[in-house]
């Protein structure tokens, strides 16, 4: 039985796809990061669509609802109305508007920063 994670790996967009394999090609924990956020929002919204925007993965199902970029030290996990969520642990960053974020720095802050529990508030 392959792991989740491998069953993500493949996306239906090449453009997405050959994103993914540029950051595979880095090493390091930028990509099985990426990997285990698409995993999270996979197995929340199985009809999920994915594709390149602002030079990141943005999310849709019926409308975007967020999106995961990588930077020089971080991952970046944006959520389009992440203001509205709760988040009792002050986990999320940003004041602007309606978009909050969560850092990830390391794969351990998928669980530490509570991913999934945004991604179910997402949409």
């Amino acid at each position: 039985m392959r792991k989740q994670t491998e069953m993500v790996k493949k996306s239906k967009r090449q453009q997405v796809q050959t994103f993914l394999d540029d950051i595979e090609s880095l090493g390091g924990w930028k990509f099985l990061t990426l990997q285990k956020a698409r995993e999270i929002v996979f197995n929340t919204y199985p009809d999920v669509d994915e594709r390149i925007m602002y030079g990141g993965i943005m999310f849709s199902v019926s409308d975007d609802f967020g999106g995961i970029f990588v930077n020089k030290k971080h991952l970046s996990f944006e959520f389009s109305n992440g203001f509205e969520f709760n988040d009792p642990n002050k986990n999320l960053e940003g004041s602007g508007k309606h978009r909050r974020h969560l850092k990830l720095k390391e794969i351990s802050d998928i669980k530490n920063k509570q991913l999934a529990f945004f991604v179910q508030q997402a949409r």
